[in-house]
């Protein structure tokens, strides 16, 4: 019992809290004493996935900056679901939280998000990437040909790849997000405009509205910038 008692003890554990908010403690235990190790193992496989994806795309951008002398990445990042996110999901889709269940059903749990220049950059890198022979497409959502209703782009690719593991490889799923500038400061502010705000019917169409505006402002800023970058191409020092 002494590994429970020091379980319950440490109150920067994450699985811990949410468990505590949802189960008596002889359930907490019953979990723990079945899954706990699993699910640590299972989201470090998740982290070293991300890790890999990372890599490919550090890679690319290098090349590419020494070939064209530009940068088409402007940024990388990458987030592990949180076990509240991932309970939340599994709950909500009624599915039972095991490492089994979470592997075989959620794809998202790790996720890289790349920020391009340009929207011709985003299709650019994704076909790069997905022309890598230890890389398969499992599902492609492509919010920038088709925004979502609320004016969100970006383009969603699930991908499976190996990671190798010091006796064998195990095949992950990684969610990659490929976003503009734009589009990637347009879907964080809509997000904190939104997020938990219990906004009137009335007002709410006006946000939506003005929301969608921005949005396509973004689209419209984005294609200019593209236009002035193909402008400009032509004369780059490549001294």
């Amino acid at each position: 019992m002494a590994f429970f008692g020091s379980l319950f003890d440490s109150g920067n554990d994450p699985l811990r809290r949410l468990l505590l908010a949802v189960m008596p403690k002889t359930k907490i235990a019953q979990w723990m004493g079945k899954n706990a190790q699993p699910y640590k193992e299972l989201m470090a496989y998740y982290k070293c996935a991300m890790m890999a994806i990372e890599t490919k795309f550090r890679v690319i951008n290098e090349e590419l900056s020494l070939k064209y002398d530009r940068n088409p990445i402007e940024s990388i990042r990458s987030r592990l679901k949180s076990p509240e996110s991932l309970w939340e999901k599994m709950n909500r889709r009624r599915l039972p939280f095991t490492t089994e269940s979470i592997e075989k059903n959620i794809f998202d749990i790790a996720g890289v998000r790349v920020i391009c220049s340009h929207t011709s950059d985003i299709y650019a890198l994704s076909e790069s990437l997905l022309k890598q022979d230890d890389v398969t497409l499992f599902e492609k959502k492509d919010y920038i040909a088709n925004p979502k209703s609320n004016g969100y782009r970006s383009l969603h690719l699930i991908i499976e790849t190996p990671i190798f593991l010091y006796e064998t490889k195990k095949m992950m799923k990684v969610e990659v997000q490929f976003r503009t500038i734009s589009m990637d400061w347009w879907a964080s502010l809509e997000h904190k405009i939104r997020y938990k705000k219990n906004i009137p019917e009335e007002l709410s169409h006006t946000v939506h509205r003005q929301l969608l505006e921005c949005a396509e402002t973004g689209a419209q800023l984005d294609a200019k910038m593209e236009q002035i970058q193909k402008m400009v191409a032509p004369y780059t020092d490549t001294e």
